[in-house]
Parts: structure tokens; C-alpha cells; sequence
């Protein structure tokens, strides 16, 4: 199941076994199509979804939350590079933007704008997304961790989409996704039931 559009801003799914605990859901994958660039892992086992059903539900109650005036307007590139430096590396930068490591980490934190990794095994590709609620709209950075900051800038993808276009595509997919688990956890209780 695909929800919105791939060259933008789209969130793709599919489940491959249904489980009626809430806090697995589903074995399938989740991913994020954004700029053109897929990011997460796009197999029929990659992870059990429910972070991934969790945290777009999160979203969908924070928005217009995850605000970091400072960041809007610098470059999507120095963004990304910073977020990897302050909270992944031991490095002797002492300067974000004109705060410290520990308070750009914990702003980065207290403002919600890590979207993936989410905590399952969705995004062991090494893709990360920000996203932060700019007024009217949403600004979008993904990027890939490749282990090296010098091969960081060919991987970020940014996008800036009308936050009602944004938020309907979470609303639309979580319903979508809710619907199609329901029905895969009621036909597998039913083949059960057969047997």
C-alpha cells in the first residue's frame, strides 16, 4: 500500500503476517519515499510494525510540534551533518548553530523531529528522517548514515509540503493500515478456528 506520492512525500507498506498483539501488529515493512529517495527497508520481513503504526499516530497528535525555529533556515546538508555529530559521534565540535552539543542533542530530543529510526528493525538501511513543522508547512530531511560525514551529502533528500498535505497522508495511511491489519488478524483467527 502506497499513500501520497513517491517523487514527494509518500509512506509505503505492506503486511506480511497480522498478530493481534497491539505492540507488534504486523511482520511486514514500512517505508518513506521522500524526494524521489526510498528510505527504510523494503522487504516482506524487515520488522514488525507497530513503531512504525505508533509513531505515525504520534504525529498525528503532535502536529504542529516539532518546531526548531532556529534550523529553518539553514541548509537541509548542515542539518544533517550536525544531528549525526551531536547525537551519534564523540567529536570535538562545540558549536550548533550557536548552542552547545548537549543543548542542540536535547532540543533535537524535547522537539520531537526524529521521525526514523523509530525503534524496529524498519530503518537498519541507516536512513534518518527530520521533520519539523514550520508554520503552514513541513520541512522534510532525510538522509543516510553511512558511517562517514564525507558521504553524507549525496544522500539527504529535503521536502516542503503544506502541512494539511502532509498530516493527511499520516491520517490516510494509519486508517488504511488499521483497516488492513483488522481484517488480516480476523482472516488468520478464522483459518485457526477451521482447523
Amino acid at each position: 500500500m502506497i499513500v501520497g506520492d513517491t517523487k514527494f512525500f509518500a509512506i509505503e507498506s505492506s503486511i506480511t503476517r497480522a498478530f493481534p498483539n497491539l505492540s507488534q501488529r504486523a511482520l511486514g515493512y514500512f517505508v518513506i519515499h521522500i524526494g524521489g529517495k526510498l528510505h527504510g527497508v523494503r522487504k516482506p520481513d524487515a520488522s514488525m510494525l507497530g513503531c512504525s503504526f505508533d509513531g505515525v499516530n504520534d504525529r498525528l497528535q503532535q502536529e504542529g510540534t516539532h518546531q526548531i525555529p532556529l534550523l529553518s533556515n539553514i541548509e537541509a546538508a548542515l542539518i544533517a551533518e550536525a544531528y549525526l555529530e551531536a547525537v551519534y559521534t564523540d567529536t570535538e565540535r562545540t558549536n550548533y548553530f550557536g548552542l552547545s552539543k548537549a543543548k542542540f542533542a536535547d532540543l533535537i530530543h524535547k522537539s520531537a523531529v526524529v521521525w526514523a529510526p523509530d525503534g524496529d528493525e524498519a530503518f537498519d538501511d541507516g536512513s534518518h528522517i527530520l521533520q519539523f513543522d514550520v508554520e503552514s508547512k513541513v520541512r522534510l530531511i532525510a538522509f543516510k548514515n553511512t558511517g562517514y560525514l564525507e558521504g553524507l551529502v549525496s544522500t539527504v533528500a529535503e521536502e516542503w509540503l503544506d502541512a494539511e498535505v502532509f498530516y493527511n497522508v499520516l491520517s490516510r495511511w494509519s486508517d488504511l493500515f488499521a483497516a488492513e491489519w483488522a481484517l488480516k488478524v480476523q482472516e488468520s483467527g478464522d483459518a485457526l478456528a477451521k482447523k
